[in-house]
């Protein structure tokens, strides 16, 4: 089966759909981006990493989580046989750990003291705060004023 042109094009070499995505980014943290993103296409791949992170994920993110068969909504919709993965099971109660892990893990590698987030969603910052105190990091979280009333009871967690 040949795939449709869109996906032999998409992603780019930069991992960008077309005119959509990316970021804006002042030119200070945009070099260091960029180093990060070459740091992580040496570490990421290394045994050692994918080792030590495969390790995390079972024995303190609770990964992998169960996949459950949604009888009642199978039945609901018809069809097809719906199962849901319960990643609400992850350490946290979310599937945003598993990136902020990543993260924190290749900062350890890199030998960064603190991360960084600007966030709206506050299941990301508690997801953030538990990878940084699991590695002894520090941790600065930003969110806007609307965002912190919203999210009261994860930014206590916090």
């Amino acid at each position: 089966m040949q795939s449709k042109p869109y996906l032999r094009e998409h992603p780019d070499a930069k991992g960008f759909y077309g005119t959509y995505g990316g970021a804006d980014v002042p030119p200070e943290l945009a070099r260091e981006m960029d180093k990060i993103h070459e740091a992580y296409q040496t570490i990421g791949n290394s045994h050692d990493f994918i080792m030590k992170l495969r390790d995390i994920r079972t024995h303190f993110q609770g990964r992998p989580t169960p996949v459950y068969y949604a009888k009642r909504l199978t039945e609901t919709v018809g069809g097809a046989r719906i199962y849901l993965k319960r990643e609400d099971l992850n350490h946290t109660g979310a599937h945003k750990l598993n990136h902020c892990m990543g993260e924190a893990l290749l900062a350890s590698y890199l030998g960064k003291k603190r991360l960084i987030a600007e966030t709206g969603a506050g299941q990301h910052g508690v997801a953030l705060a538990t990878a940084a105190a699991y590695f002894g990091l520090e941790c600065e979280i930003h969110m806007g004023e609307v965002d912190i009333a919203k999210e009261h009871p994860n930014v206590i967690r916090m």
